[in-house]
């Protein structure tokens, strides 16, 4: 995990960024998972990114006037610390670099004084295409807007900014980051060697668990071990069917190391694969080669998008699946998802909208084929750093597969 100078340095160019802004971010709180028991906690991206604390509902408060942080305790009860325990404030300060800690009955005078002296202050605004979620959002960063709109006489969101400067990787995040793909590779590697001598979906999983936790490492995300149809299913995360000869296995894993993730995709055959199922493959392994070779500094995002298109249309049509060019029905029924997502502190990281890509950014690419009808489901997937000289594929390590 990077020290505390990794999260000082980035408050730092947060509070350049807002021209010396007061900022206030919010941990994630503690969300239900049984009757009386806790949900596994992750920590919201950016408030990690500013402090390093992994532990709910502790707040950040920076005051870019004065080049202050002040990190806010939750108020924990005897029960809690006996059952739970809690971040004592001087491991907080350790880990984040913060100049002071102070309790949460402390906060609304703090608060009311630093309104005195900022008419304005940022923080998270609404979570983007929240629409289209099919979760509840965790409360914490919302409930902090309202009271913060309830002292200050502006509430500005900062969420942009923090995602553009967070897409551009520094030395730290691209260690962290391929110390996580190097372990997930490994783990593949081994897995593929055993496949042969097991017979559930969750055997698989298994044996990445045992090897990322053998480390010290956990899954960045549920695992996707999708035999057969299953992987036409792109978040299938039950993981319990029996693995069949001649079937395709999609496996879909990343662990996670100092806080960043990996996210590898590899599509292996179960015993001799057929001349069907190894030409869907190939034709995958191809289209990604295309794509990954467009990436390189101050490409145009469209531009990148349009050439993906036209690259997965040519494969489309190459395996038959599209008559057309022009078939967009086609087009998304067998390719329906994006070919790339930003990678950082969040699997699915933003980019910030970029209009180029630009040295630092680091992104996935995975292109996957899925036809429901043959119970084919092919997709392949490498993590790729984008450098000033083109790109470095960061899991180019694994074999692609089948």
């Amino acid at each position: 995990m990077p020290d505390a100078s990794f999260f000082i340095k980035n408050r730092q160019r947060l509070i350049e960024r807002l021209n010396g802004g007061t900022i206030i971010l919010s941990a994630y709180a503690s969300m239900q998972r049984g009757n009386d028991m806790a949900a596994h906690f992750e920590q919201e991206a950016n408030f990690w990114w500013l402090t390093g604390i992994e532990a709910a509902e502790w707040w950040v408060i920076i005051d870019g006037s004065r080049g202050k942080t002040t990190l806010v305790m939750p108020s924990v009860s005897d029960t809690h610390q006996i059952f739970d325990g809690s971040l004592s404030p001087d491991e907080a300060r350790r880990i984040s670099g913060a100049d002071k800690v102070i309790g949460h009955d402390e906060v609304v005078k703090f608060l009311r004084d630093l309104a005195k002296r900022h008419s304005v202050v940022y923080t998270l605004g609404d979570q983007p295409y929240a629409e289209y979620l099919d979760f509840i959002l965790n409360p914490a960063p919302k409930k902090l807007y309202d009271q913060l709109a309830r002292t200050f006489n502006s509430v500005q969101d900062c969420r942009k900014d923090i995602a553009q400067l967070r897409a551009i990787k520094q030395p730290e995040e691209i260690t962290a980051l391929q110390q996580a793909i190097t372990l997930t590779a490994e783990a593949f590697t081994r897995a593929k060697s055993a496949i042969e001598t097991m017979k559930y979906e969750y055997e698989i999983e298994a044996e990445f668990t045992y090897h990322f936790r053998k480390k010290g490492a956990d899954h960045a995300y549920d695992p996707i071990v999708a035999a057969g149809g299953n992987a036409c299913t792109l978040h299938y995360i039950d993981n319990k069917s029996r693995l069949k000869k001649r079937e395709l296995i999609l496996l879909d894993i990343g662990a996670r190391v100092g806080g960043y993730p990996a996210d590898i995709t590899r599509t292996y055959a179960i015993g001799e694969p057929t001349k069907r199922q190894k030409q869907v493959h190939d034709a995958v392994v191809g289209a990604q080669q295309r794509i990954i070779d467009l990436i390189a500094p101050d490409v145009m995002v469209e531009q990148y998008q349009r050439d993906v298109d036209d690259i997965m249309i040519d494969t489309l049509l190459q395996l038959g699946l599209m008559k057309d060019r022009k078939d967009e029905k086609a087009y998304h029924r067998y390719f329906p998802h994006a070919v790339s997502h930003g990678l950082g502190v969040d699997v699915h990281d933003s980019l910030g909208g970029p209009k180029l890509f630009r040295p630092g950014m680091v992104l996935t690419v995975e292109p996957g084929i899925y036809i429901p009808e043959e119970s084919i489901g092919v997709r392949i997937e490498d993590d790729i750093h984008v450098t000033s000289a083109g790109h470095v594929n960061m899991s180019g390590q694994l074999s692609t597969g089948l």
